[in-house]
């Protein structure tokens, strides 16, 4: 039987008949169970419900496996597996679920999410990681990796809570972007050593797919930050928000809390204000705080990035070491931070030279007050950005004046009226080049 909890919200029907399609505002619950069954599951359904008031989105629940057909799942912008154990759909269903995620649908799943469909392989790329074991409910301590993903910006990066902590039979990270991971030696029971994922996203078959490995008790779904924690990743399985969930490994911290500012420089007037949780904001202008050692050739540049309201400030790459800010802007090139500007000085373009893809920026961006991440990637003379995951610039240098192969990156503060906080700044090299190889382009994600 279908368990209709539609939320309603002003100026919206609390109730929506069959074949209604609201883009980022149409939530399915499922939480049929073939196996051990979790009592807090009505809380979590509860507090789903809740957020959906709150936050603009209806949520129908069920555990009725009829509803997996594709003109019943094409009404949902995502459907959320809440602890749902065992064998819960027959093949046709199955069928409905890989067309769905296929023409762009989004999954969640919550903690049990993972102790499903054991014989169906494309379920287990769909969560990422199937259930191994777990210890009893005791405290353990998160690391938080991803600290941009709407699921996880709120969140300090260490997030102590008690759970029930699986451990997985395989770890996800090639294939999936950590979110965060458990620290081993703060809890008894563990079993996959000094890397442990336990939430994660990912791109998947056309469509988007979030999990975490919280959820187990019921007092779960009344912290806070486990509720911000499960509506972010709702709201990203949604497209209701927007994050890079490529993989990512090999890089290195320039900046981040544990690093500090060694091997910055402030040029110019105005500085950056350190927090405690390692975000940099930006104060008066117009300066440059950049990294002095020279990046030669390819490589790629990761950060996150939040604008306050609408404010200025870029990323350089590709000038010459100077004490003067305006070596940057007359011999490097600027990624921009300003949505509201002209084309070819808005988020996304080359600053002056060339204008971002605006369709797909709009897309891919989110708004101020929310985080943003940019992958800068140099290879040669050309220059790509990718913000929250998409591509929106693909520039090549021709100017015999400038190039991208030598040079610094460095961090705007624009002026007095412009605030944009960044942290997390890392970088990768291109791996070296083996035995009768040729030399290796920038790295991916």
């Amino acid at each position: 039987m279908l368990l209709t909890l539609a939320v309603a919200v002003p100026g919206s029907a609390a109730a929506e008949p069959s074949g209604h399609s609201r883009d980022g505002e149409h939530v399915l619950v499922f939480s049929k169970t073939a196996g051990f069954r979790h009592d807090s599951i009505p809380d979590g359904i509860a507090a789903i419900q809740e957020l959906g008031a709150e936050n603009g989105f209806t949520v129908d629940a069920t555990e009725d496996a009829a509803v997996f057909t594709p003109e019943k799942l094409a009404e949902y912008d995502a459907v959320v597996f809440l602890s749902t154990t065992g064998d819960v759909l027959d093949d046709g269903q199955q069928a409905a679920l890989e067309g769905y995620i296929e023409k762009g649908g989004g999954y969640a799943g919550v903690h049990a999410a993972a102790d499903t469909e054991y014989d169906w392989p494309w379920y287990g790329g769909l969560v990422g990681a199937w259930f191994d074991s777990h210890p009893l409910i005791q405290p353990a301590t998160v690391e938080v990796q991803d600290r941009a993903h709407p699921a996880t910006s709120h969140l300090d990066e260490e997030w102590k809570r008690t759970d029930e902590w699986y451990n997985y039979r395989s770890n996800p990270r090639e294939n999936v972007r950590v979110l965060a991971a458990l620290d081993e030696s703060s809890y008894l029971g563990g079993n996959m050593g000094e890397d442990h994922p336990i939430s994660w996203c990912r791109e998947y078959e056309g469509g988007r797919s979030f999990y975490t490995g919280n959820g187990h008790t019921k007092e779960s779904y009344a912290d806070e930050a486990f509720r911000t924690h499960l509506l972010g990743g709702i709201r990203w399985a949604s497209g209701a928000a927007q994050a890079d969930c490529r993989p990512e490994n090999g890089y290195t911290a320039l900046y981040d809390s544990g690093t500090g500012l060694e091997g910055w420089k402030q040029a110019g007037p105005g500085h950056f204000e350190q927090a405690e949780d390692g975000t940099l904001t930006t104060v008066g202008g117009m300066g440059l705080l950049w990294y002095g050692t020279e990046q030669v050739g390819g490589y790629s540049l990761k950060f996150d990035w939040r604008m306050s309201g609408d404010d200025n400030s870029g990323v350089f790459v590709g000038f010459p070491a100077s004490d003067d800010p305006w070596t940057a802007v007359d011999q490097g090139y600027e990624i921009q931070i300003d949505a509201t500007d002209v084309p070819e000085k808005t988020t996304g373009s080359v600053y002056g030279f060339q204008s971002a893809d605006l369709e797909a920026r709009d897309r891919a961006l989110n708004p101020p007050g929310e985080w943003n991440t940019y992958e800068i990637r140099v290879e040669g003379e050309r220059l790509q950005v990718w913000l929250n995951g998409v591509r929106i610039n693909d520039f090549t240098n021709t100017d015999p004046v400038r190039s991208l192969t030598d040079g610094h990156i460095g961090l705007q503060n624009h002026g007095d009226e412009d605030e944009v906080a960044f942290r997390d700044v890392r970088l990768k090299k291109p791996a070296p080049a083996g035995p009768g190889e040729g030399g290796g382009g920038a790295p991916g994600p």
